[in-house]
């Protein structure tokens, strides 16, 4: 790899604009982003952060274009789009990705999220993310940033792809991070990470969007809902566990402190609904339950919320 390092962002929506953000802060990156409703305002202006953490930071990527199309191959393709049509968006990057050169970078809410791209890119390292950040998009090109920050990254092993290659690629990343002065951390195993972010979002993604209120008012709409979303939760512990990802038992209870610590938060599901968009149903809450099915799990409370919620996503999409 040359000293200058090729880098696409794919999802400038504000976890995608926030990395942006962190990677251009070393003079090692030449960065490229995919915008789409975002595109003329980023293009003219653009990206403004106002960050807790941070400060306030306008920065311009050395390109800004509207598909991948439109780039050359990258050293670094980072995903940060909405974890939705993953098969179509693995497509639509091949323009971009060098199996010998490139690796793909996934930072996404879900589990199960690599499968497309390993089989769009069997050759390709991945780098698989889960990010605790807490971002919104005020307006195009401008966003706001609280200090919730931090992220667990690792290799999704590839047996293709020479393991001293994979980590030194890892490695050149987490640099990156690190000179982006952002919080991180690198394990060995992350899809323990990610079925512990899934086992949170299925529970508070799909509760605030089926009843449109937040975290806090939905705990205590009744006496109820408390013990309603702990065996939420149990039933994708018992699915993870089931898949060989060792998902501790105090993890509930460490959730649920978790959120009571906070003050009654919406979602980004919810935003999705809220707006009119498809949301990322597949990723929550369909591998689990595909993976319940699969291996004979019982899992009524999330099949049931499963269910009602692709209904109101084919409204959503019905409507576009």
């Amino acid at each position: 790899m040359s000293d200058r390092i090729e880098v696409l962002v794919y999802g400038l929506g504000a976890i995608g604009s926030f990395y942006a953000f962190i990677l251009s802060r070393s003079e090692r990156v030449r960065l490229t982003v995919v915008a789409r409703s975002n595109y003329a305002a980023v293009r003219a202006n653009g990206i403004t952060i106002h960050s807790e953490n941070h400060g306030q930071h306008t920065f311009y990527p050395h390109k800004v274009v509207k598909s991948p199309a439109e780039a050359s191959v990258m050293d670094y393709v980072v995903c940060a789009h909405k974890a939705i049509d993953q098969d179509e968006v693995a497509a639509q990057l091949k323009p971009v990705v060098d199996p010998s050169r490139t690796t793909v970078v996934v930072i996404q809410n879900g589990v199960g999220n690599e499968e497309a791209f390993r089989k769009q890119f069997p050759q390709s390292s991945i780098l698989t993310c889960v990010t605790w950040v807490g971002a919104i998009q005020t307006s195009p090109g401008f966003v706001k940033h609280t200090k919730s920050e931090d992220m667990q990254i690792g290799l999704f092993p590839n047996p293709r792809v020479d393991s001293l290659a994979e980590k030194q690629r890892l490695d050149v990343f987490a640099d990156l991070l690190r000179r982006g002065q952002t919080r991180f951390q690198v394990y060995e195993d992350m899809q323990q990470q990610r079925w512990e972010k899934v086992v949170w979002n299925v529970a508070w993604n799909s509760l605030t969007t089926l009843t449109m209120v937040d975290t806090q008012t939905w705990l205590h709409s009744s006496t109820d809902a408390e013990p309603f979303t702990r065996q939420l939760m149990r039933e994708v512990i018992n699915i993870g566990r089931a898949c060989g990802v060792p998902l501790a038992d105090e993890l509930i209870e460490q959730l649920m402190d978790k959120i009571n610590a906070m003050p009654g938060i919406g979602s980004s599901m919810q935003t999705d609904c809220k707006c009119g968009r498809p949301m990322e149903l597949d990723v929550i809450l369909g591998f689990p339950v595909r993976k319940s099915r699969e291996l004979g799990i019982p899992a009524p409370y999330l099949e049931a919320i499963y269910v009602i919620l692709r209904a109101v996503d084919g409204r959503l999409r019905a409507a576009l």
